[in-house]
């Protein structure tokens, strides 16, 4: 074996380069890692798929439990600024030594076996989480469901938010099929959360034929709105006067009944009491996600970047009343479908500022405002980086316009990046 990386900087580098490929769909290679590795999870596993609001179900899900007192593991992805934001404890980060100790072991563990970027660190996340004596684990699907890594660990809850277009190339051009690589996270007997009330035919009947204990949206569980306060109910369980959800945008209160309704699966071994969904709902820190920014000129930051999260997006910033000027940062990946997502977006803005992003399948600030001309989309300025983009768009701000940044987590990071430099 070659000398390991001595910095966390240096690992992730080395786990760019062990497999010829960034996504090799097949749980094959890493079942044999995780079985070299002993890699058997003795707490509860709630894992989350999804095409949209995933990962705000597991920072919900995770801040309720932790809030109720347990040791909360929770494996997201991708991260914004820092590796370690997809590994925690509790929902805060694990430092670099201890992601170096899990890397090494996994390192150790899989021989000649190649692994891509995301399974190496799903293995790594598992073993953090073992190693740390979790009370239960959270898991966020990276791709799919089906073949995706997270997928050689057997949920005790398998949550499925949404279905919509996204990664077609992986997992199909029609709900359908994405429906079916969704479902894959179903097991025999063991709860499957749907958040989608008329969810594809093909979830439905996968989860029939394992057996799965299907509960949809609307059916099985639900909510009622009041006011400043909701109810939340599942069977016969009632949870009232719950508190709106910290994390801004409409669809959070989905996101949110669909989070209780995990929770509520498991019960039985992990009781929660009602004060302390009360303070996950309010506790709860998910960057990026519609987030709003103190300060003048409104500046909000989501990573919508897809037509179903777009849509979402739009809803959300209609609700946030009149601007003078409305401007959008925007940079998107070269494999998402950005004329869907700026059809229908483009009457939200009055100016596009748009930026590259200096990566694979990360496009020139002049394609995208090619793109965007081509689909009608006048007043755009173009340049090399989001970070100029959004320096542009900042000088052109006045107190009463607003400045939505948005396209891809890696559009909100450089944002969030240039803030920080910038104080």
């Amino acid at each position: 074996m070659n000398s390991l990386p001595e910095t966390l900087e240096g690992w992730l580098a080395r786990l760019e380069t062990l497999h010829p490929v960034t996504i090799d769909m097949g749980l094959e290679r890493v079942r044999r890692v995780r079985d070299a590795m002993g890699l058997a999870p003795g707490f509860p596993l709630i894992i989350v798929g999804g095409t949209n609001g995933k990962g705000s179900v597991c920072a919900m899900v995770s801040t309720i439990l932790a809030r109720a007192g347990y040791k909360v593991g929770t494996y997201t992805s991708p991260h914004l600024v820092r590796y370690n934001e997809r590994v925690a404890l509790n929902m805060q980060p694990v430092d670099d030594a201890c992601l170096m100790r899990a890397f090494a072991t996994v390192e150790s563990g899989r021989g000649e076996t190649g692994l891509t970027y995301f399974e190496f660190g799903t293995l790594a996340a598992m073993q953090v989480f073992i190693e740390a004596g979790v009370d239960v684990a959270v898991l966020e699907v990276g791709l799919g469901g089906r073949l995706d890594a997270v997928n050689v660990f057997d949920p005790d809850v398998a949550v499925v938010t949404s279905v919509d277009l996204d990664h077609q190339a992986y997992l199909g051009n029609t709900r359908e099929a994405i429906g079916y690589e969704k479902a894959g996270i179903f097991r025999a007997g063991v709860p499957a959360i749907c958040g989608e009330a008329e969810p594809p035919a093909s979830l439905v009947e996968h989860a029939k034929a394992i057996g799965a204990d299907l509960r949809l949206f609307g059916q099985a569980f639900g909510f009622t709105r009041l006011d400043n306060q909701w109810s939340f109910h599942m069977g016969a369980v009632h949870r009232h006067a719950l508190p709106i959800p910290v994390l801004r945008g409409g669809y959070q209160l989905v996101n949110a009944t669909v989070a209780l309704a995990a929770v509520e699966c498991l019960r039985e071994r992990l009781p929660v009491p009602i004060g302390a969904v009360k303070r996950g709902l309010l506790e709860v820190d998910w960057p990026g996600r519609f987030q709003i920014l103190p300060g003048r000129p409104v500046v909000v930051l989501d990573v919508a970047h897809n037509p179903h999260a777009a849509r979402a997006l739009v809803a959300s910033v209609r609700q946030l009343g009149f601007a003078e000027n409305r401007y959008a940062v925007f940079s998107m990946l070269s494999d998402k479908d950005v004329k869907a997502v700026v059809d229908i977006v483009r009457d939200e803005f009055d100016a596009w500022f748009v930026g590259g992003l200096d990566m694979p399948r990360g496009q020139s600030g002049t394609e995208l405002a090619r793109t965007l001309a081509e689909a009608g989309v006048r007043n755009v300025e173009s340049a090399e980086t989001v970070d100029e983009a959004w320096q542009a768009a900042l000088s052109r701000a006045g107190e009463n316009d607003r400045i939505v940044v948005f396209g891809s987590f890696h559009t909100v990071a450089a944002v969030m990046q240039a803030r920080q430099r910038n104080g």
